[in-house]
């Protein structure tokens, strides 16, 4: 006769059982399979890299960034004092300070108390007076009061880093930088021109796939589109001048 076997209950077999709403709640809690990711748009082709920068410049040739400033050391103090703050309201303070002070030499005879005086309606104040000075006193005892021409030494100086460095050697100098801020860092995400989860990410991205022809003024375009057009919260699609090019999937034309 064949050996009949009996299954062996947990609760006898000395396992204990778990309660049907834990074994419910620790499925719930286990890691899922990762979901196919959607399909990545496709790339912008060179071709319409071109078309979307030929329409940028014919629609402004000549774009100007809007801090004010009166010289290569003026737009530095200008940028610096510009983190965390509107163009608007540093032009606001800047137009009487840099009356009196268009010199690392002037700024310094000026003094922080005072240079904290005309910036007081900037957000951060106390600590940009402090680095002004500080780079003003830099600037004459290392550069010979000039602003220098390379990356590496305007991110030297105090209250200087890379964004501060590319502005002001595009602005200044001519060069071919691209200074990735906010409006740039979201145009370039949003478009698919240079997605990045970095600054520097969207910034070798862009310089990687825009033309030289356009280099010297495509960061101001990118800034403008971003923000006046490229809206954070609710893009302007309507009156977009690349809608037909742009890869965002919830683009509203």
């Amino acid at each position: 006769m064949a050996k009949i076997t009996r299954s062996v209950s947990a609760k006898k077999a000395g396992v204990p059982s778990v309660p049907k709403k834990a074994a419910k709640k620790a499925a719930k809690a286990a890691p899922k399979p990762a979901r196919k990711s959607a399909k990545s748009p496709k790339p912008w082709t060179p071709a319409e890299i071109h078309e979307a920068f030929s329409r940028f410049r014919k629609a402004n040739p000549e774009p100007k960034g809007e801090l004010e400033h009166l010289n290569p050391y003026t737009l530095l103090v200008a940028v610096v004092l510009s983190a965390q703050a509107t163009d608007a309201g540093v032009n606001k303070a800047t137009r009487t300070l840099f009356a009196v002070a268009d010199t690392p030499q002037k700024m310094l005879a000026l003094g922080e108390e005072k240079l904290r005086d005309y910036i007081r309606t900037i957000g951060l104040y106390r600590n940009k007076a402090k680095n002004v000075i500080a780079l003003s006193q830099k600037l004459i005892d290392e550069f010979g009061g000039e602003v220098p021409r390379t990356r590496a030494e305007i991110e030297s100086l105090p209250g200087a880093g890379r964004k501060t460095a590319n502005v002001v050697l595009n602005m200044a100098y001519g060069e071919h930088t691209m200074a990735v801020d906010t409006h740039v860092f979201r145009v370039g995400n949003r478009t698919g021109l240079a997605r990045g989860n970095t600054p520097l990410e969207v910034e070798r991205g862009l310089e990687k796939v825009i033309p030289s022809e356009f280099m010297r003024h495509a960061h101001h375009w990118l800034i403008l589109h971003g923000r006046y057009t490229c809206l954070a919260r609710k893009p302007r699609c309507e009156v977009c001048l690349i809608n037909d090019l742009c890869r965002w999937p919830e683009k509203t034309v």
